[in-house]
């Protein structure tokens, strides 16, 4: 049977969500606490890959396993076992076809930028004093939505097949003495979302006007694009699935 894991993790201590040959990833924590647990080795299908020190509220992975246990006891196990950066929320069955990655329909970032020092959240927020016009922000998000390919917000030398992506949502909120971006959309390039605010920050800065993110984007040339954010500050909050995905005769 196919299963559906969904969990959040600090990424402070963690090369990113995939496996690497020589740095320690959330991948390979899941699946030795897996492993252990079940009493098999199992191995798991991320919804996709973060970045080292990327952060996520809500993720999504599935495994395959044969046995059987209580959803609550494993999910309780799993936290027993797991350090305190990494928490299990539910565990669910789906059909076997089901996919973590290439089933989910959107994906929401969040990305927080505190415009005050403080000691509290350096680890998770990028942190900047200077003053950012959030109007001319949000402007600019209102570009993005007419278009498609985003290659210039693309790190190089990826092996995708394509650099489209469908932005469904994309502004700035202000919340006391932090900004907040959200994005959502079907599928995202690698780094692009520290890419896109990197070039927002520019926006809001001054050092570019809203307009120019037309020339920036048509470019399709990383270089024309602002800076990538810290990865501190980017968080991946919600992963939406069809309701179709899950298992039928599952009363759980």
């Amino acid at each position: 049977m196919r299963y559906f894991l969904e969990f959040s993790y600090n990424g402070k201590a963690y090369h990113g969500w995939q496996n690497q040959p020589n740095a320690i990833s959330v991948q390979e924590v899941l699946e030795k606490a897996l492993s252990t647990i079940l009493k098999t080795t199992i191995s798991i299908t991320g919804a996709g890959r973060t970045d080292a020190g990327v952060h996520a509220s809500q993720m999504f992975a599935h495994f395959d396993f044969e046995g059987n246990f209580e959803n609550k006891d494993l999910v309780y196990k799993l936290n027993s076992f797991l350090p305190k950066d990494i928490a299990i929320h539910t565990v669910f069955k789906v059909n076997d076809e089901a996919h973590a990655r290439f089933d989910a329909v959107s994906r929401t970032y969040n990305y927080k930028i505190s415009t005050t020092k403080n000691v509290f959240d350096y680890d998770f927020a990028y942190q900047t004093q200077l003053p950012l016009d959030v109007d001319a922000m949000n402007e600019a998000c209102n570009i993005l939505f007419q278009y498609k390919d985003f290659q210039c917000f693309s790190k190089s030398n990826t092996d995708v097949k394509t650099y489209n992506c469908d932005i469904k949502e994309a502004y700035w909120t202000k919340h006391s003495n932090q900004l907040i971006f959200t994005i959502t959309a079907n599928r995202f390039l690698r780094n692009m979302v520290r890419a896109v605010v990197g070039t927002m920050v520019n926006i809001g800065l001054g050092k570019l006007k809203p307009n120019d993110l037309h020339t920036i984007i048509a470019s399709k040339d990383r270089g024309k694009a602002g800076f990538s954010v810290p990865a501190h500050g980017l968080y991946l909050v919600e992963i939406v699935y069809p309701e179709s995905i899950k298992f039928k005769k599952d009363t759980e």
